[in-house]
């Protein structure tokens, strides 16, 4: 099966398993568990039970955001530090996985910017305005699951592209106002 293929499959599942009666995040969660070999067990599951509604509906972080970074961070996210008997070097390689070209915060940080891009924001209680008081109305789930849908073809893709190629991307918006510079320039200047 081709990775097209699968993409399709995660995308298909994530959205009927909102029908099905999973949160946002689980949704996304369970249908990379069960087309994806993580190496992580389907129990694993419960980890995203809490970020429905943007955590516990508190309406922070879209839930399809968080359960997608679970989802992406089951393939591609690291497992343990760099290991070596000398912490400054080990603290160094570490950040280096963080923020290098490759590294794992440059994919991570797609997923939201993809979102905002697209969404307007990241936070559910601002992509669900609209339905603050009749939150659970047809229309409001029907919405939902667009954007499930939408981030589960997106965690699909990252999940599916070449790890190197898709952690050596440009930063999107970021809290460190992170930006790459050409290789062949001085940082300071």
């Amino acid at each position: 099966m081709e990775n097209k293929e699968k993409i399709i499959l995660i995308k298909d599942r994530a959205r009927k398993n909102f029908s099905r009666g999973f949160n946002c995040a689980e949704c996304i969660m369970e249908a990379v568990l069960e087309y994806v070999d993580t190496g992580l067990p389907q129990k694993t599951l419960k980890l995203a039970s809490g970020f429905g509604g943007g955590v516990g509906l508190y309406g922070d972080t879209c839930g399809a955001i968080t359960g997608a970074v679970l989802a992406v961070g089951a393939v591609h996210g690291r497992s343990k530090l760099p290991s070596g008997e000398d912490r400054k070097i080990i603290a160094q390689k570490a950040s280096k996985q963080l923020y290098g070209k490759p590294g794992l915060y440059r994919l991570f940080n797609q997923l939201p910017n993809m979102v905002k891009d697209k969404y307007g924001n990241t936070l559910c209680r601002e992509i669900c305005s609209k339905w603050k008081d009749n939150w659970l109305c047809r229309e409001h789930a029907l919405y939902c699951r667009e954007i499930i849908t939408d981030i589960a073809d997106f965690a699909g893709k990252l999940i599916y592209t070449n790890k190197d190629e898709i952690s050596s991307k440009a930063f999107g918006n970021n809290v460190e106002n992170l930006k790459d510079v050409p290789e062949n320039c001085d940082s300071k200047g």
